[in-house]
């Protein structure tokens, strides 16, 4: 349909399996199984619930008859109790024992904590994927001398392999917080209408390890290991914060990356994957863009203006719950979780299929190189003899012309033709250039990448071996 609105992020941007555990359809077939989990759990604990009923229900978990949901609901407009007519419809022997004892939060937020975790797993999975093929990239160019930038000016050289460990370095730390917030996360469970479980003590005849029993069955039969220990009639609306916040995370690491990424491309030192017959502008045919960095960083910004949204909410939640929170989360939660799942995608694509230029490289190096290499210059020449002080005073006049050589007339840094050429530093033009290797002025960046991969990310990668080799391509 091309006359309403659709939203890019699933016709653009995102994968198709993040967009389905956002779907109508996984959550009203959740809706179902926790209406059967609840059955099961309440005959397993005594009430007369009979094996029948269950079958029915079993029987038509997947079928879901949603025109007589939506008729329903026009009526009533209660999503949740018309879902409750519509199954029953379905399951007149067990009509009368669906959705007993229990509000709509049961199943509302319940399932929306199962389809964050299930979008957790997505992530997680493109996540680890991501870190797997920057650490080959960081291992293939661990050795290659680049110039290093701080304020974007250039600085001290590092090595192509070493500033991609940076990226790497995020990656990981968004992926602790990742598994963090994945092994803490507990069901509501069955709290009824203001959590203090009231409606289920009634239907156990005052049982209260019962009712604490049904709480920790209904977790387990949905794969949690427990429940809140409190709620309102809602779950704490501070667990949406804290795992947008973990999205949030991911897409600030992106973000860096994508601006990296377009810095080097301006200097022509790195490109991003360009197709065959790619084209990066209309009017100007020789533009090669850097369209997939800018659109992380235009997805990433949008998932760090999302981020603000559940913090408001669970700031603003009044006493046992309000409901102004139930229309923001229904966007915001979706969405952050698509355009992560789509930052990811392009940044495996991207880092998978990143192009190096040595020679581009090697001569934005050869520029600064000299001004760098001073010191070294400086102290080889006073262990010849030379006198500090004087040795200075030169190299400052020699840098300060041959500054002037470069930005005001445009020639060639010729800093070290004038040093060689002076006798009072005592060395060749032959000694200066060996001083001038790039690979003097790296450090432990080599080593550093050797050590950060074996010790801090190998491990992790082989812990999920099971999920690498995530090939990602882009729609548009």
């Amino acid at each position: 349909m091309r006359d309403i609105y659709e939203n890019p992020l699933i016709t653009r941007y995102a994968s198709k399996e993040m967009a389905q555990n956002f779907s109508d359809d996984k959550k009203f077939r959740t809706w179902r199984k926790l209406w059967i989990a609840l059955a099961e759990a309440e005959k397993e604990l005594g009430l007369d619930i009979s094996d029948e009923q269950i079958a029915e229900m079993k029987a038509h978990q997947d079928d879901i008859n949603y025109d007589v949901a939506e008729a329903r609901e026009k009526e009533v407009r209660h999503d949740v109790m018309a879902h409750v007519y519509a199954y029953g419809v379905q399951c007149p022997t067990a009509k009368p024992i669906i959705h007993l004892g229990a509000t709509s939060c049961y199943v509302g937020d319940n399932t929306d904590i199962i389809l964050m975790r299930d979008g957790l797993d997505i992530i997680k999975r493109k996540l680890v994927n991501c870190i797997n093929v920057l650490s080959r990239f960081a291992l293939q160019y661990k050795d290659m001398p680049t110039l290093g930038f701080t304020h974007f000016q250039p600085a001290q050289p590092t090595t192509v392999g070493k500033r991609a460990c940076l990226w790497i370095q995020d990656l990981l730390m968004d992926l602790n917080q990742l598994d963090f917030i994945m092994d803490n996360l507990v069901l509501r469970g069955a709290k009824g209408t203001t959590g203090t479980q009231a409606s289920f003590l009634t239907l156990f005849d005052g049982d209260h390890e019962k009712v604490k029993m049904l709480d920790r069955l209904i977790a387990k039969k949905m794969g949690f290991k427990g429940v809140f220990a409190v709620t309102g009639q809602t779950y704490p609306r501070k667990l949406d914060s804290n795992v947008i916040n973990v999205l949030s995370g991911i897409a600030q690491s992106a973000y860096k990356f994508s601006n990296d990424i377009r810095l080097l491309q301006h200097l022509k030192e790195i490109e991003e994957p360009f197709e065959e017959k790619q084209i990066g502008s209309s009017a100007m045919a020789y533009k090669r863009n850097p369209m997939r960095s800018e659109r992380i960083g235009s997805l990433a910004r949008h998932v760090l203006t999302m981020a603000m949204d559940p913090a408001i909410t669970a700031s603003t939640q009044w006493l046992e719950r309000t409901l102004d929170d139930s229309a923001n989360r229904r966007i915001v939660i979706p969405q952050s979780f698509l355009a992560v799942d789509a930052i990811l995608l392009l940044y495996i694509n991207v880092a998978d299929g990143l192009v190096v230029y040595p020679a581009m490289i090697e001569r934005h190096l050869r520029e600064e190189l000299p001004f760098m290499a001073t010191e070294y210059i400086l102290m080889e020449a006073v262990k010849r003899g030379g006198d500090r002080q004087e040795l200075h005073e030169r190299i400052r006049r020699y840098s300060v012309e041959a500054g002037r050589h470069v930005k005001v007339e445009g020639k060639a840094n010729d800093l070290v033709n004038m040093i060689a050429s002076d006798p009072t530093f005592s060395l060749s033009r032959q000694e200066i250039d060996a001083i001038m290797d790039a690979k003097n002025f790296v450090g432990r960046a080599p080593q550093q990448v050797e050590e950060f991969i074996g010790e801090n990310v190998q491990s992790v990668l082989e812990e999920y071996r099971a999920i690498l080799g995530l090939k990602a391509g882009i729609e548009v």
